[in-house]
């Protein structure tokens, strides 16, 4: 049931995020990347906010890359606007994780990660101290599996006052390095042709 549920929001968000870019192709939003922004800063709070609920999906249903979305945000947005955006969509994502976890439980992570990857992770759990610096560390770096950290973490018995503060003071980080990496990136390789 568990799984068929999840199979059933992924498929439904990836039906919706591709009926939205259907419609923004027709509508010619495609046309360019300024015509793309224009449009999003037409529909006033309507953009960030589907934006920001596409954030959360992918936390949870990663149907996604991370880090692709989070790319997204920062070219369809900018540096700042794109950095909050993202910022609220993958804390909320995480905090929806590490809840899902505590209250379905190992059954339920099963159904979004393989048996493998869970025993790897489970492993530093077995010391609830070593585990919450790893974690800390972890949230901050950013290639580290962070959804399904989360997901663990809600298995341990890592207090949820630690686990949010670990996320909101840590998630920023990571979420700037890609943003400044992208941004940075862009600006160099523009240079790189064009100088």
């Amino acid at each position: 049931m568990t799984r068929r549920m999840i199979n059933i929001g992924a498929v439904c968000s990836l039906v919706g995020i591709v009926a939205v870019a259907i419609y923004w192709y027709h509508v010619g939003v495609f046309h360019d990347l300024d015509s793309l922004q224009a449009y999003l800063n037409s529909t006033g709070l309507v953009g960030p906010l589907i934006f920001i609920l596409i954030q959360i999906v992918q936390v949870v249903i990663p149907i996604i890359p991370g880090g692709v979305s989070t790319a997204a945000g920062v070219v369809l947005f900018g540096p700042w606007q794109g950095f909050l955006y993202n910022y609220i969509g993958i804390v909320i994502g995480s905090f929806i994780n590490f809840f899902l976890a505590r209250n379905y439980g190992k059954p339920f992570i099963l159904h979004i990660v393989s048996e493998k990857i869970f025993d790897k992770y489970m492993a530093y759990a077995k010391n609830q101290q070593r585990f919450d610096l790893f974690f800390a560390i972890a949230i901050v770096a950013p290639v580290a599996p962070d959804d399904v950290l989360c997901l663990i973490a809600g298995l341990t018995h890592m207090k949820f006052k630690f686990f949010a503060w670990v996320i909101i003071l840590g998630k920023p980080i990571t979420i700037a390095v890609y943003s400044m990496g992208l941004v940075f990136g862009a600006h160099w390789l523009l240079h790189l042709f064009h100088g």
